[in-house]
């Protein structure tokens, strides 16, 4: 396969994963296909990740998260600056991982796929091919 095409598979892989996560917190999936099914669980889900923070910042660290997870995904779909949110992306899900790992044991990290969206994430920002992305237009302007 040609590089270009699997840098594309792989953002589209990375980005849907993610912004499904973010609109399972939104109410957007079924109840029954639901992990957390509204933003209210998703917070609790996020002190359970956390507990060695404060109670009263988990609102802010899951919007953070939330933020992020809408953000990077959307840039990576359309190929804004690629190769940094691969990385900023790869840091996140990093993140989540160890986090996963360390409050909740290596299963979940497992079943969610969570290293291996790491690991995807960061090839990206490793393959320098540009194929449909918007930095594209970006690099012919200078």
């Amino acid at each position: 396969m040609y590089p270009k095409i699997i840098k594309l598979l792989l953002r589209f892989a990375v980005s849907t994963a993610m912004l499904s996560a973010v609109a399972d917190r939104f109410e957007l999936w079924p109840a029954e296909i639901s992990v957390w099914g509204n933003m209210e669980a998703f917070l609790q889900y996020t002190q359970t990740l956390l507990p060695w923070l404060p109670a009263s910042l988990i609102p802010l660290a899951g919007w953070l998260a939330t933020i992020f997870e809408i953000i990077f995904p959307v840039a990576l779909l359309l190929g804004f600056r690629t190769e940094f949110f691969a990385q900023l992306s790869g840091f996140l899900l990093l993140t989540f991982s160890l986090s996963m790992l360390f409050s909740v044991g290596i299963k979940p990290v497992f079943d969610y796929s969570a290293l291996n969206a790491t690991a995807a994430a960061f090839a990206i920002s490793l393959l320098k091919n540009k194929y449909l992305e918007l930095d594209i237009l970006f690099e012919k302007k200078q």
